[in-house]
């Protein structure tokens, strides 16, 4: 698949390197391409403007900072058709602590769907630390994926996305779902940096056999 990354951060820089070798095109759009070429030497992508990415791009991967979401996500151009993964998570700091400023009646997903009418907005990656989205290969268990859509088709291609990734997807529902899975993540966050457990580990789905 041919596939845009907005943001090269943690995030974004992780899923470049998560994404090496499994056979995608990958395309970093960063505001200054230059600044990235080292990430692009080290995981086979190209380097160009979010827009250029955007517009060559099968899948647009969001992986940006909420308080840019909005302006950046709009800044793309005409997104309509495109599968676009929504990774990121509504948060900032309310009364002195961090939460969710968007929730449990809309989600930030549903918010991305509308600034980017026309696109098959699914949900997900948001639900572990960057560190495993680049290598999970160490866990004892093949960690859990959860995803919210609204488009079969689009879903059936992230899931392969996260089965190169090392996760194991799980359907979550309508992309209504998403108003769960952002808060799912903060229990997440709560664990691995307020409970100090740390960055190295994810919720996996064990059934009997």
């Amino acid at each position: 698949m041919r596939i845009a990354i907005i943001g090269t951060g943690k995030v974004g820089a992780a899923l470049a390197h998560g994404l090496r070798g499994k056979n995608h095109q990958i395309m970093l759009g960063a505001r200054d391409p230059a600044g990235v070429a080292k990430l692009a030497a080290e995981t086979g992508a190209r380097a160009v403007r979010p827009q250029e990415a955007a517009a060559g791009a099968e899948v647009v991967i969001l992986a940006l900072p909420w308080a840019t979401a909005e302006a950046a996500v709009k800044s793309l151009g005409d997104l309509s058709g495109k599968i676009v993964i929504d990774c990121m998570n509504p948060l900032g700091m309310i009364d002195g602590k961090l939460g969710l400023t968007v929730g449990y009646h809309r989600s930030g997903a549903e918010m991305v769907a509308a600034w980017a009418p026309g696109a098959r907005v699914v949900k997900t990656l948001n639900q572990v630390g960057a560190e495993l989205m680049a290598d999970n290969t160490g866990l004892p268990h093949r960690p859990v994926m959860f995803m919210a859509g609204d488009d079969a088709t689009a879903k059936a291609a992230v899931t392969t996305l996260l089965t190169d990734l090392g996760f194991e997807p799980l359907d979550a529902g309508e992309l209504e779902k998403a108003r769960i899975l952002e808060p799912f993540a903060l229990v997440w966050i709560n664990q691995a940096i307020l409970r100090g457990k740390g960055r190295n580990w994810a919720f996996a789905a064990v059934a009997e056999t």
